[in-house]
């Protein structure tokens, strides 16, 4: 049996697709890109997070888009960062109706917002 953890990182796997493609993933499943992996990818995710992560209400960091995804279930959280993104899982909700697009756009700022404060990296790709 796959732990929540390991089923997490096989969702970003097939996210997250194309040649090049470094990310890391932090303990409430948002997800930064690296686009230009010099050095470190863990501590340019932390800074990234650490600038554009934290969430402040009225502020572009509280915007948020929800993009159901095609081929897996569940939706990808955006901010005003293109490069950090939040999973939300259906199995985050009870039963049988889908939530609406703003339940689903403010638990993934949320989980964004909690990994901003907590910095925990708990898996990194670099291609």
């Amino acid at each position: 049996m796959k732990s929540d953890r390991q089923s997490l990182i096989e969702t970003w796997r097939t996210i997250i697709v194309g040649e090049g493609k470094s990310w890391v993933l932090f303990k409430h499943g948002t997800c930064v890109v690296i686009t230009n992996p010099t050095g470190d990818i863990k501590t340019q995710a932390i800074d990234l997070m650490k600038e554009w992560g934290k969430v402040t209400v009225a502020t572009p960091s509280a915007d948020f888009n929800v993009i159901g995804l095609r081929d897996d279930p569940g939706w990808i959280v955006t901010c005003h960062h293109p490069d950090i993104l939040s999973y939300v899982g259906p199995d985050e909700f009870e039963g049988d109706t889908e939530p609406q697009e703003i339940v689903i756009g403010l638990l993934g700022r949320s989980k964004r917002g909690q990994d901003a404060e907590e910095l925990e990296v708990v898996h990194a790709e670099h291609s």
